[in-house]
Formats: structure tokens, sequence, C-alpha cells
């Protein structure tokens, strides 16, 4: 058995930086599901998630795929990028014209990207990489020289869990994101809030688990950094597979999901305003559908009600050339009618939004 560093917990970032830095040699010494779960893989995403270098896959610890569509041209940010799983397929999706920053804190996963930026560029066909990476902290971006508003969308792979400072590192996401800026990112969530006891244990946080956010104290958290709607994408159950960890820490249902957020002035609740939007089919890879969020399934051609806030993010960016949206919010009709999809009346035309 190999010789693991041992690990006392003093500084939750050192902590962090020691997991993944020296204890984790590969995703198979993950003792749950959390940092390896992941959303079932679009078939135009499998080849390009196949082309990326061997090594910096092996030293991949994501629990979802944020990788959103209509990217050319973007300028992409990685929060927490690691080896750069994420960044290098990023990379294909924005484009020779767009640029990929990652950032990490840990230097031996920093290393590993490094190392395969010229084999992926000249995989690609690319006359120099369009990626680069940074050493620093996600919760202090400026410190890295992003500027305000320099940023189309940002992604993270389970790492937002594993700051000591949520509230701040959502602040500077918004303050680097462009007007209409997309935030997209995929994380643990708890179905309550982690008991204090285990908030500071190295293993469960690096395990993703004991920084989790409870869902609740996220929708607040969010408002309060400047989103105040965020939607869920996708959910997937996470599984306690070592006995320890589970009699330590089972009594909570932990999930990865995969939430997007827009920099934009949107409501606290859905508003209708008569609104109908229809998905041209024209977002490369997705001919037949598009989805906003888990209950906003836009088939191509078909017109949906939607709220003002789903307006908004369907033509306040980068989104606004493959939908057209009818109606112009002069007239308020009332608390949009929420509720999942699957529970609207078949003979509505239109969705919910949470």
């Amino acid at each position: 058995m190999r010789n693991e560093p041992k690990l006392e917990s003093c500084d939750p970032l050192a902590d962090v930086r020691r997991y993944y830095g020296e204890v984790l040699q590969g995703s198979g010494d993950l003792k749950t599901s959390a940092c390896c779960a992941g959303d079932a893989v679009p078939p135009h995403l499998r080849p390009l998630l196949g082309d990326v270098h061997p090594e910096v896959q092996e030293r991949f610890y994501g629990c979802g795929l944020p990788l959103p569509p209509a990217l050319d041209g973007c300028t992409v940010l990685d929060l927490g990028c690691g080896t750069g799983r994420d960044c290098y397929v990023l990379s294909r999706l924005v484009g020779e014209r767009g640029r990929v920053i990652g950032v990490d804190m840990t230097p031996e996963q920093l290393a590993i990207a490094h190392r395969h930026r010229d084999w992926h560029a000249e995989r690609y066909g690319h006359a120099r990489s369009n990626v680069e990476f940074h050493q620093g902290y996600v919760e202090d971006l400026a410190a890295l020289g992003l500027a305000d508003a320099s940023v189309d969308v940002v992604v993270s792979n389970c790492v937002v869990n594993l700051s000591p400072d949520k509230p701040r590192v959502l602040r500077e996401v918004f303050r680097v994101l462009k007007p209409g800026g997309e935030l997209y990112f995929s994380d643990v969530f708890a179905d309550r809030r982690v008991p204090a006891a285990l908030r500071d244990d190295p293993v469960l946080l690096g395990e993703c688990l004991a920084g989790a956010l409870y869902h609740e104290d996220f929708r607040r958290v969010i408002a309060a950094a400047g989103c105040a709607d965020a939607r869920v994408v996708a959910t997937q159950p996470i599984t306690l597979d070592d006995p320890t960890i589970a009699r330590r820490i089972g009594m909570i249902a932990f999930q990865s999901r995969t939430v997007r957020a827009f920099k934009l002035a949107l409501e606290d609740r859905c508003e209708d305003y008569g609104q109908v939007a229809c998905y041209l089919g024209t977002i490369a890879d997705l001919p037949h559908a598009f989805d906003l969020d888990d209950h906003h399934h836009f088939e191509t051609g078909r017109p949906m009600l939607v709220c003002r806030n789903t307006a908004d993010m369907l033509t306040a960016t980068r989104y606004a050339p493959y939908f057209r949206v009818t109606g112009d919010a002069a007239t308020h009709f009332g608390l949009f009618d929420c509720g999942p999809v699957a529970a609207a009346s078949s003979k509505d035309p239109g969705g919910a939004c949470c």
C-alpha cells in the first residue's frame, strides 16, 4: 500500500491543496463518488473528452460536465482547473478566436496542465495554445489580473464546495463576468447544513463533502452576489462508497448538481408578462432541442410560454441569436404559474420557472 501524507486540519485551503496535490494520485483514490460523478456525456462531447491527454484525464476530479454550448470565440474562465481536462475541451469549443483561462492553487495539478499545453495545441491544429494557467485562489481573482467584466463564461467543476469563503468566490465570479455573462458550474450540494464538527475534517473536505453547499444557503449566497434566479440544469445522487465516511456523514443526502446563472438584473420570482420563446435549432450540435435548465426543454420550432426572467436569459445573453422571443413585457399578468414541466397541463404550450 502506498504511504499517504498525514493530514492535520488547521488551514482548510492547505488541507485541500495537500489532498489534491499529495494524497490523491488518481481518481481511483477517491472514497466517494462525490468528485467523480458526472452528467451523461452528450454525443458531440465524447470524442473531445476522449482526445485529452491520458495523464490529464487520470488526475481529473470533477462531479459533472460544466461545458455549456455556444462558446465559439468566447473567453472562458475555469475555477479550480486542476490538470486542465475541462480547459482543454473548452479549448476546442471556443476555437482559435477564443481564450481559456485556468486557475488553481495546487502546484502539482498545474504542473501536469502546463506540461501538455503544446501537445493539445498541436493535436487540435491550433497555431498556438489558446489556454493559459495561473496559480492562485478562486477567492481573489483580482490578484491574478482578471479585470471587471472581462470574461464571457465562468465554469467550475466540483471546486466551490472546497472554498472556505463561498460568498467571496461568487462575488468574484460576478465581478469578472461581462453583462449577460454566464456562470455554469457543477458542484456537490447537501440537503442540510453540514455539522460544524465535520466541516474542518480534511478527508471529508477533500472528498467534497464537508464543504458541500446546502441548497437553500446557496440560493441566498448567490442572490447576494448578484443573481436572483439561478437554475439547476442537472442533478445526480452521490454515493458514499467508504463505510467509515458513510458512518460519519451518511445522515446527509448529497447530490451533484450542474447550475447556470447569468449576470442579469433578474427578479426573485418568476413573473408573467405574456412572453413566448421559440428555439430556432441553430446551436451547433443541438439541432432538435435546447435545455435551459431541468424544466425548460425547448424543442426546435415549438413555442413555450416563459416568465420574464427566462425571456431575459434568452435575449440578453449570447443565446439571443438562437431564439425568437415575442412579447415586450409591457403588460404584467401576475406571478408566473410555476411548476415542473411534467406537472403542466398537456394543453398548455408552455413550461415553468423555478
